[in-house]
């Protein structure tokens, strides 16, 4: 096993800064781009998109709607107009190709939040071993629903963090900053990564939507790991890993819903390890696997 200075210190020595980087400033740039486009609108009066990630209509034309928010809609017991529901199918198509969690890491705003409470957090050195179950979101996800039946409403997007932050860029609203520095803070002083990999319902529902979903990581050239765990070190779900990269009778797929197709692992491999492909083709599988060490316990 070999030690570096910090994750991905050999692949920015091997492959250079951006190439290992690409991935992390691909998804900066989604995010900043969507976060742009809904608020070129209120702000400079440029209407190309109106809504937010709740609801949205692209250039007059193209309705997006979230599917969690027409699944709590339903369980209020109010049925959602037709436009809705064709942006909640489109929706649910899109990441059934790309993988749910897409959403988490190349769209969700408070991904920028919790990522940076993460960068501090290891710059710091803090350790905190305190964290809730992954199913804990599960338990969340499944709180919500119960509570938008019982009150006819759909409470959850009245705190929901993704809605705050949006509202509090245009209209400065004191309790969605107050929401969000709590998320900040439980990231960093209190679970790693705990916010989206612990606690976040949506994240839960959009794991589900893309548990078959086609793009996937993959670990093909698994034979060639040195065993550095740069890879465990960025994974903001790193029980993903294991089963695609150590164990010589699973396929080198990434089958996880739980895996937010962020690149993270890609990026940081010095050795190519990883790429992006599809579920489905597992020519690769019966590849040599060495170095059957353990993965990190820390935070898995």
């Amino acid at each position: 096993m070999k030690h570096s200075p910090f994750p991905g210190y050999e692949a920015i020595r091997r492959k250079g800064w951006l190439a290992a980087h690409k991935w992390l400033l691909l998804r900066r740039f989604s995010q900043l781009s969507i976060m742009a486009l809904f608020l070129v609108g209120p702000l400079l009066g440029v209407w190309i998109v109106t809504g937010n990630l709740s609801s949205s209509l692209t250039l007059e034309t193209l309705p997006l709607t979230d599917p969690y928010l027409i699944l709590q809609s339903l369980a209020a017991g109010h049925i959602p107009q037709g436009t809705a529901l064709v942006g909640g199918l489109i929706v649910v198509l899109f990441y059934f190709v790309v993988g749910g969690r897409v959403f988490c890491s190349w769209v969700c705003p408070v991904n920028l939040l919790t990522d940076l409470a993460f960068w501090l957090r290891e710059r710091l050195g803090l350790r905190s071993a305190s964290s809730l179950p992954r199913y804990t979101r599960y338990l969340l996800l499944l709180a919500t629903l119960v509570i938008a039946f019982a009150s006819g409403g759909i409470a959850w997007e009245l705190v929901n963090p993704v809605s705050m932050f949006h509202r509090g860029i245009i209209f400065g609203t004191g309790l969605a900053w107050l929401i969000l520095l709590a998320v900040f803070f439980y990231d960093l002083l209190v679970s790693r990564r705990g916010w989206c990999g612990h606690l976040c319902p949506v994240g839960a529902f959009y794991s589900l939507l893309g548990t078959h979903s086609l793009l996937r990581v993959r670990a093909d050239a698994r034979a060639s790991c040195d065993d550095c765990m740069d890879c465990y070190l960025v994974c903001p779900e790193q029980q993903v890993l294991r089963p695609a990269l150590k164990s010589a009778d699973n396929s080198p797929v990434i089958n996880s819903p739980n895996c937010t197709n962020c690149g993270r692992c890609i990026d940081v491999c010095s050795l190519d390890v990883f790429h992006f492909g599809v579920r489905f083709d597992h020519s690769n599988s019966s590849r040599p696997v060495t170095n059957q060490t353990a993965s990190p316990s820390s935070g898995v």
